[in-house]
């Protein structure tokens, strides 16, 4: 294996690498003031990679978690600058795949918004929910107390089954049966009105 030479590293760098040789110590004072000068050279970093300017925050983050992550993996007789500045890149990289693919998926047009129908306006529509509605209360009030109960708090609440044991006080096999019996009830009540 070929080794590089040496090259003349900045103070900046001797003084980033000592603080995280120190981090790698444990020294907690050493790693968050590195962590936060770490930063702008992370931004620097990014905007050079052509991250978009909304995304650099999430390249900052990214960078620092596996910052984090990765610290062990540093050798304090190796450039932190250089280090730090693949990681970056990598991040980058990835930060500008994603949205990549989001633009390819996602279409910006603040027009379409606005000329795109409202569902709710439609009086015809408003009537028919207001009647499905009053059927579903109707055939609800028909239901024994306990299964009515169950399809209130599990189906039109959308509670978790543990949440309307709970709330209940049953269990929850006595639920799922209360709720099995609820529905097949309304289905058989809506199957003969239809």
């Amino acid at each position: 294996m070929i080794k590089a030479e040496p090259r003349n590293r900045s103070a900046d760098d001797l003084r980033r690498s000592a603080q995280m040789a120190a981090a790698q110590a444990g020294d907690r004072a050493a790693y968050e003031a590195l962590l936060r000068e770490c930063v702008s050279l992370i931004k620097i970093f990014a905007a050079a990679q052509g991250v978009p300017p909304d995304q650099i925050d999430d390249v900052v983050q990214n960078v620092l978690l596996t910052v984090h992550r990765a610290r062990h993996t540093y050798d304090p007789a190796r450039s932190f600058t250089g280090w730090l500045r693949i990681i970056a890149e990598r991040r980058s990289i990835d930060v500008l795949r994603r949205v990549g693919r989001q633009r390819a998926r996602e279409i910006h047009s603040p027009l379409a918004f606005e000329s795109y129908a409202d569902e709710n306006a439609d009086p015809m529509r408003l009537g028919r929910d207001t009647a499905a509605s009053s059927r579903v209360h109707a055939a609800m009030a028909t239901l024994p107390e306990r299964q009515r109960e169950a399809v209130e708090i599990l189906v039109l609440q959308d509670q978790s089954l543990a949440d309307a044991a709970i709330v209940t006080r049953r269990s929850k096999g006595a639920l799922k049966v209360n709720l099995h019996r609820g529905l097949k009830a309304l289905r058989g009540m809506f199957a003969e009105q239809d």
